[in-house]
């Protein structure tokens, strides 16, 4: 609380009634260095999303509903848990005029308008970040230099990528795109960095216009001669440059991407130019992978499943012998996929919950909250690896000698949803929401849903959540061929348990018809299935799975993981 109140003396300065906290810094990642998590210095949330907003004499944390019982266990106490949609800030403040403080550099214009265009708040710019004011510290970030991925790893060269653009910029009538994605960057120019723990991104901005001129914006200290001399024709500036560069610009029309263009930067080119309304065209194209990319990205769901199979067995065989807590088991998991030569890193913290934190939808083990693994609970692990070349995003929930003929029924019905998803038939106008009503129809019979989407794209050796496409009830983007999407239906019954199935899967075209592939291979624990819930399509599907998965993965057991392989994975 001490904290917040030194926020709050900020305000009588600044001739503000608030200010306002997101999660993300200048870049607008999913993860951020701890060095930059402004939200979880002044709150003690930990989620990869949400805001919170400090009034005087209130504090709100506004989150969606993956993090609501975070939230009130990590924030509770000093702040008022919002779920959005839900509730919505216009439901709380009405029309009530306040002064909200700001920082234009961590937050969109669309975010501003989406929250709080029916509220009757005076939003105020202040360069200088507030919560930076009262949160001395060093940087201690690494300087890792920027790579480029070789050709026999990407679908197209990067000067075809800046043709389509161009293209695109003229199709258009736009002079410039201004991309701030660092992923649309990374997929642009096959380029790679370590700017964050769990996503080979590297920070960047870049400014592209119809002439096939294109400049870097980024900490130049990451540029090696190695890559200035292989984009010979690209030109490479420090981020302190762009307020200048942009302003020099007038009477142009720009292209940029509202979900991560500051207020700052949008401000600076509006005030010469003309923004049209179009979104950044690299969401799309980056969503279709290549086939070269889908092949190593099988490649890499083999590495991952060799180390999370041989992982599930070593639970279910020690779990009663030897005292295995939520984050020892986690750090073995690690420690199997790191044996793999081509394993980068995670690809986000893992969630490794037993009993009534696997409730908690996107949970991190702490020491406070770390339980022992014990017989009767069902234990839910949610994971995923970058390697060279593909990114990984798994879960399994497995039974921990448990009896609960409850808990069996609702994981044979999540089961059911996950076969349905992987099951349907794509037509030419199949989107999200579609399939995530089919997804669900097996819970609702029995009253029962979850509050997160069915499935969320995924980058190649990239972001392991990337759009457009997702399956969710609110999305409406087609699939096309070569897009990878997850398929994680699941059930979360508070301080009681959760199940969660989670593959990979992506979508094939062959004789004109598309349909989705599993990429994922790792058992799914037949301990919990009520196998006279499943029909006879339902039960094809699953022994098809396991004899794929046996199939990849038995060569690369040993003989008593074999005959363990061999058991979860022959048929029902």
């Amino acid at each position: 609380m001490e904290k917040i109140n030194r926020l709050k003396k900020l305000f009588k300065r600044e001739k503000i009634d608030g200010y306002l906290i997101p999660k993300n810094d200048e870049f607008f990642d999913e993860y951020i260095s701890q060095h930059n998590d402004r939200l979880n210095y002044i709150s003690n949330f930990t989620g990869s999303y949400g805001f919170s907003l400090i009034l005087r004499n209130e504090n709100y944390l506004f989150v969606d509903g993956r993090y609501t019982l975070q939230a009130s266990k990590q924030s509770g106490k000093f702040f008022k848990i919002v779920t959005f949609p839900n509730k919505m800030p216009y439901n709380i403040f009405g029309k009530k005029k306040l002064f909200i403080g700001f920082d234009p550099k961590i937050l969109t214009s669309k975010t501003l308008k989406n929250f709080f265009k029916k509220t009757n708040f005076n939003f105020k710019p202040i360069d200088e970040n507030l919560v930076d004011d009262i949160w001395k510290r060093k940087a201690k970030e690494k300087k890792h230099n920027f790579y480029c991925l070789p050709m026999n790893s990407v679908g197209n060269s990067y000067k075809f990528k800046i043709d389509k653009i161009v293209t695109f910029l003229k199709r258009e009538k736009a002079d410039f795109q201004f991309i701030t994605a660092s992923e649309n960057n990374a997929w642009l120019l096959n380029m790679r960095g370590k700017d964050s723990k769990y996503c080979p991104i590297p920070h960047c901005h870049i400014l592209i216009d119809k002439y096939k001129n294109v400049i870097i914006f980024c900490d130049l200290n990451k540029i090696n001669s190695h890559l200035k001399k292989y984009f010979k024709k690209i030109k490479f500036f420090g981020t302190d440059f762009i307020p200048e560069i942009l302003s020099g610009i007038k009477k142009k029309k720009f292209i940029l991407d509202e979900n991560t263009c500051s207020f700052y930067y949008e401000k600076i080119i509006a005030q010469n130019n003309r923004i049209l309304k179009i979104s950044d065209p690299i969401y799309s194209l980056k969503a279709i992978k290549s086939e070269k990319e889908i092949k190593n990205i099988k490649k890499a769901h083999i590495y991952d499943g060799i180390a999370l199979t041989k992982y599930l067995f070593w639970v279910k065989k020690n779990f009663s012998k030897k005292k295995i807590t939520e984050i020892s088991s986690s750090n073995k998991l690690f420690e199997l996929r790191r044996k793999n030569k081509k394993f980068k890193s995670l690809s986000f913290p893992t969630i490794s919950s037993s009993g009534p934190n696997g409730a908690i939808i996107h949970y991190k083990a702490t020491s406070e909250s770390n339980r022992v693994l014990k017989k009767g609970d069902i234990y839910l692990v949610d994971s995923g690896g970058q390697y060279e070349f593909g990114t990984t995003d798994v879960t399994r929930t497995i039974s921990l000698k448990n009896s609960n003929q409850r808990i069996k029924n609702i994981f044979t019905r999540v089961l059911k949803g996950h076969i349905a998803v992987a099951n349907f038939k794509i037509k030419k106008n199949t989107f999200g929401s579609k399939i995530d009503f089919e997804a669900r129809k097996h819970l609702k019979k029995i009253g029962l849903n979850y509050s997160h989407g069915t499935g969320h794209g995924v980058g190649y050796f990239l972001n392991v959540h990337e759009g457009p496409q997702a399956i969710s009830k609110n999305n409406f983007i087609k699939f096309e061929k070569g897009m990878v999407v997850s398929n994680e239906p699941g059930y979360y019954e508070k301080n009681s348990f959760g199940i969660r199935i989670e593959n990979l899967i992506y979508v094939k075209k062959q004789n004109k018809k598309k349909y989705f592939e599993n990429l994922t291979m790792a058992p799914i624990d037949k301990e919990l299935i009520v196998k006279s819930m499943l029909n006879e399509n339902e039960k094809i599907w699953l022994n098809d799975y396991h004899k794929k998965v046996y199939d990849n993965l038995k060569v690369h057991m040993n003989k008593s993981e074999i005959e363990d392989l061999k058991l979860a994975c022959s048929a029902i």
